[in-house]
């Protein structure tokens, strides 16, 4: 393929209903400000944009949670996010909001276009109606079971647990997050994106690197965990399937043709516009042409993201970008899998995280050690984990004993025998050994770039901390300290190197490390270098000054990681799962009889909120049995449910009623109540063992 001329990056918008962790930071925005700083160390022209989703139904749950507006919700934690970024220093061009008047504009002129070119389907269908609230539930005010992995808590339009994607008709015994009721159907009209027109050419596109008949990108170069979902999706089950692209809310885009009053645009066609409407602002702040960026050919478009947004950017918003005509599609999609931390998922809900914004203020002006720590773990073909006990072994082991520790020798020895004046090289040092510390210095680079140009950081990084290990093995072999009073030529030889090993580490580290980097650079007494600058050991004249050295880093001592993992034990709210009872023997487990059964009829027992009394169909015979589910369920729901029930349970009377059996039930960490049933429906009387 040829090269591009410009390069447009973007990382995923953050959803502001709440601050940034790690995860996030390993996930969308620390891969990409590194491969943006690479590509601008090669005098690339890229532009770089990101900025906060500020719509959606999570915004708005969030604003009912805490009784204010939706735009007072987005307004605080836009702030947080966008300092947060800053103060981590993260080198977008340009944070933008999608609840600026520039992207409403340019997402209804979207939309405008969409429908006059025939891109939607206007169709009438039932959708889930809170009774109590007199509302449409949007997707994230549905939860239910996840009808792939059976999480209790998962949302109507995607599981947490499993990260599927979903929609609120997917999902086991729905309830609405307003009322906690049961939502009804009820009739409602939307636009809907006919996915499935679109399949034959995403399969290619995407399997095989070609658009409209040229090649458009290297399919090999895209993550197997990203071809694999995206095909999934095409190829398995169903297939394709039409999605709604508009709401029924009060906050978001307003729907900009007739009949739409009440509806807003659906978030995930909304905000990836946000990309274009930050590129927009970005070009008229700098005098520029944003067409040039999202309108040429000779512009690639790379979407960094994690996992959970991969249908959207590789499926969704390519169909409407190409359906819209006029804009490119992304050459590659690097998404990433999720970070774990301590043994656990990271959970906003349970507040299980590192919050990027209490790490800067925890760790003043130590961005790098967490820059550093998160690019060794990241998670790029598989989930990862952060501990804190491996964050203080990579910054005092790695870090501090590897980099710094050379980079303190050089210098520091450099000062301390010249007066840091760097010393001519001479002829002292024998010529292979200098020939095979330029092939070693000269091959890392080689592999550095080429893991860089291929989303590979996690072994980029290796690649860069390496030609410090080749320093610090270069002058344990020769001992300059030594040399100096037995062999002066050879001393100034290997200092002369050392120093331009530094130099090169300046450059290499700079799009992972770029405070250490800019610390450097002045011990150094240099200005910054280009890429090209790479690998050629003779950056710094005989005879340059240098400033006065420094530390480049600093031991993390145990009690800082102790004051970490106890303020995370202490903020991380407990799961309230039941202990585990105590231990029984295997014959007291057969004795139980539990069979599978089906209610047959259901009414409420008088003078108990709790108590339904049901007729259950038990495959052996027809027995009454009184069951403390009337708070979760109505007498109606149950009915013709088939469920599990312990058949030799001690009859006992419960308000006057002869209770023959206990319904079984599983019970989450909030209260709510669910039937244990087959996965498929069997015949009443069936053992469950």
């Amino acid at each position: 393929m040829k090269q591009p001329k410009r390069y447009l990056i973007t990382s995923a918008l953050p959803y502001v209903n709440g601050p940034l962790h790690i995860g996030h930071v390993a996930g969308a925005y620390l891969p990409a400000d590194i491969y943006v700083r690479y590509l601008r160390s090669q005098g690339k022209d890229v532009v770089y944009v990101c900025g906060s989703d500020e719509h959606g139904a999570a915004i708005t749950l969030r604003a009912k949670k805490e009784g204010v507006t939706p735009r007072e919700i987005v307004d605080k934690y836009h702030a947080i996010v966008k300092k947060a970024f800053a103060d981590f220093g993260m080198s977008f061009d340009i944070y933008h909001r999608t609840s600026s008047e520039l992207h409403h504009e340019t997402a209804q002129e979207f939309f405008k276009v969409l429908e006059a070119k025939g891109a939607f389907t206007k169709e009438q269908s039932e959708q889930f109606f809170d009774e109590d609230y007199q509302q449409f539930l949007a997707d994230r005010y549905v939860k239910g079971a996840c009808p792939k992995c059976d999480y209790k808590e998962s949302y109507g339009d995607q599981c947490e647990n499993c990260g599927s994607t979903l929609s609120p008709m997917q999902l086991i015994d729905p309830r609405s997050t307003l009322s906690g009721k049961k939502p009804v159907l009820k009739s409602t009209t939307h636009w809907y994106l006919p996915m499935q027109n679109h399949a034959d050419w995403l399969r290619t596109w995407i399997k095989e690197g070609e658009l409209d008949g040229k090649e458009h990108h290297l399919p090999k170069d895209w993550k197997n965990q990203v071809l694999g979902q995206c095909l999934s999706w095409i190829d398995v089950g169903e297939g394709l399937q039409p999605r709604a692209m508009t709401r029924d809310l009060d906050w978001g885009v307003k729907v900009p043709v007739k009949d739409a009053d009440g509806k807003v645009l659906y978030v995930w066609l909304d905000a990836p516009i946000g990309y274009i409407s930050a590129t927009k602002q970005w070009a008229k702040d700098h005098q520029k042409n944003w067409q040039d960026y999202w309108q040429s050919e000779d512009c690639e478009l790379v979407h960094f993201i994690g996992k959970d947004n991969i249908v959207f950017h590789c499926l969704i918003f390519p169909i409407i970008l190409k359906a819209h005509g006029q804009y490119i599609l992304p050459t590659n999609v690097p998404a990433n899998e999720f970070l774990n931390l301590e043994g656990q998922k990271i959970s906003t809900s349970r507040q299980h995280a590192v919050w990027l914004h209490e790490y800067l203020e925890d760790f003043p002006g130590r961005q790098d050690e967490l820059r550093y720590v998160l690019c060794s773990i990241l998670p790029e073909s598989r989930d990862s984990e952060f501990t804190w006990k491996d964050y203080q072994a990579r910054v005092n082991n790695e870090l501090v004993a590897i980099l710094g520790n050379f980079v303190n020798r050089s210098l520091v020895l450099t000062d301390k025998y010249y007066g840091g004046v760097v010393p001519a090289l001479g002829t002292d040092l024998e010529s292979a050994v200098v020939t095979d510390l330029r092939a070693q210095i000269k091959a890392s680079i080689e592999k550095l770039s080429s893991n860089l140009q291929r989303y590979r950081f996690r072994e980029a990084l290796a690649e860069a901390m390496n030609l410090a290990r080749i320093g610090n093995k270069f002058l344990g072999d020769t001992e300059p300290w030594k040399a100096v009073k037995t062999n002066p030529g050879l001393a100034s030889d290997v200092l002369h190197l050392g120093v331009q090993i530094t130099a090169e580490l300046g450059i290499a580290l700079q799009p992972f490390l770029p405070n250490a980097c800019e610390r450097l650079h002045r011990m150094l007494n240099l200005e910054d270098a280009g890429w090209e600058a790479l690998g050629h050991l003779n950056r710094i004249a005989a005879g340059h000054q240098l400033a006065k050295p420094e530390l480049l880093f600093q031991k993390v001592d145990d009690e800082i990681i102790e004051a970490q993992i106890a303020k995370l034990a202490k903020q991380t709210k407990p799961s309230n799962l039941a202990p585990v009872k105590d231990e029984i023997s295997f014959d007291d487990f057969t004795k139980l009889d539990i069979r599978t059964a089906t209610i047959l009829e259901a009414t409420k027992v008088p003078k108990a909120d709790k108590l339904l009394q049901l007729t259950v169909d038990t495959g052996v015979d027809q027995r009454t049995v009184v069951s403390g589910i009337a708070e979760h369920f109505s007498p109606e729901e149950v009915v013709g449910k088939q469920v599990s029930i312990l058949l030799n349970l001690a009859p006992r009377k419960i308000r006057g009623v002869l209770s023959q059996g206990m319904i079984l039930m599983a019970e989450d960490a909030e209260g709510k109540l669910t039937f244990v049933t087959p996965q498929e429906a069997m015949g009443n009387g069936c053992t469950i063992r």
